[in-house]
């Protein structure tokens, strides 16, 4: 189980509505706002906002940074499921959000913010096994949106394998819908070419031809990226190589004698600040490599050729170029043909 897997909170839809702590619609005689109601497809399935969301929760890191960068800090009530601090230029409106988990919120701490618009990065935090389902949600009068990343991937499996190889074009679809149901569509374009044009300067500026290997936590069996997530379109765009890009789940776990046979060029290692599993950090991560008989001797590992990402920026996102900006530096860094 990925670190990210979050546990579900069963609650009848019944019983939340006579509780008192979900939401109810309250019919309005009052005109839609010019552009409302919005309704857009989202992973084979529509979602509707009636007007403008006031009250948005958001479920995963991820997603929450694309709310914060689209300025709508002032109508968040609520965000969830960290694994490392939030960017630096997202800190200031970041403390105006309520806290609801670290990790997992429950469903109850979702619902008692009485939100309008519930967003998630990853289906299962949204979706069955996770906090809520969005059928679940839309039984409440609850509109939610799931990152368009997650819809080439199989149904109900946050770490399955990908129906379709994902491309930086879900990323950008992602950030553009969420601004489009928030009514901040000049804020997604603005952030889409920014991100556009720094890709174009990445995607220049190299040769590529290195083999790398993506390690995103835990030393018993680590869980290592396959060929089509985000890792996938970071090094697609880098021209390089993963050397388990024969697997199209998004992070497989796979033993270290089949790591050390593979024998990659570099090493990408997940820093991240949370604590759910072993080797989270990225010094944890090399203290294993170093120590461990079946790795120590591994090309990378002797010549310490290890680049660090934040878990945000493995997990395909708004990150996503920063993280090309990074593996790019980090090559040239070491003297690699980059």
């Amino acid at each position: 189980m990925r670190p990210h897997r979050l546990v579900f909170v069963p609650i009848l839809a019944a019983a939340v509505a006579l509780s008192g702590c979900g939401p109810a619609a309250q019919p309005s005689s009052a005109p839609a706002p010019a552009g409302y109601p919005i309704a857009l497809q989202n992973c084979a399935r529509e979602v509707t906002v009636a007007q403008p969301p006031q009250r948005i929760v958001s479920l995963n890191q991820g997603s929450t940074e694309v709310l914060l960068s689209l300025g709508v800090a002032d109508r968040m009530v609520g965000a969830a499921g960290w694994t490392d601090p939030v960017l630096p230029s997202l800190e200031a409106d970041n403390r105006k959000v309520e806290r609801l988990a670290d990790q997992a919120p429950s469903l109850e701490a979702v619902l008692d913010t009485e939100p309008d618009l519930v967003t998630a990065s990853l289906q299962g935090t949204l979706g069955p096994g996770g906090v809520t389902t969005p059928e679940a949600l839309e039984r409440l009068g609850v509109p939610s949106y799931l990152s368009a990343i997650e819809c080439t991937k199989e149904a109900g499996n946050s770490d399955g394998a990908r129906t379709d190889t994902l491309e930086i074009d879900q990323v950008f679809q992602e950030i553009r819908d969420v601004a489009t149901l928030v009514g901040a569509e000049d804020a997604g374009e603005q952030i889409v070419t920014d991100m556009q044009r720094r890709l174009d300067a990445v995607t220049a500026s190299g040769e590529g031809g290195i083999s790398v290997l993506y390690w995103f936590a835990n030393s018993e069996s680590p869980y290592m990226a396959g060929c089509c997530g985000g890792p996938g379109v970071i090094t697609r765009t880098l021209g390089l190589t993963n050397v388990f890009d024969d697997s199209r789940e998004d992070w497989p776990q796979i033993g270290w004698e089949t790591v050390a046979q593979r024998d990659p060029d570099v090493l990408i290692l997940g820093d991240l600040t949370r604590k759910s599993q072993t080797a989270e950090s990225a010094s944890a991560k090399i203290a294993f490599l170093e120590s461990n008989p079946v790795t120590r001797e591994m090309t990378a590992v002797k010549n310490k050729r290890y680049i660090a990402l934040a878990g945000a920026e493995l997990n395909p996102s708004i990150r996503i170029v920063g993280a090309m900006e990074k593996v790019a530096a980090g090559l040239r860094d070491h003297g690699l043909a980059y």
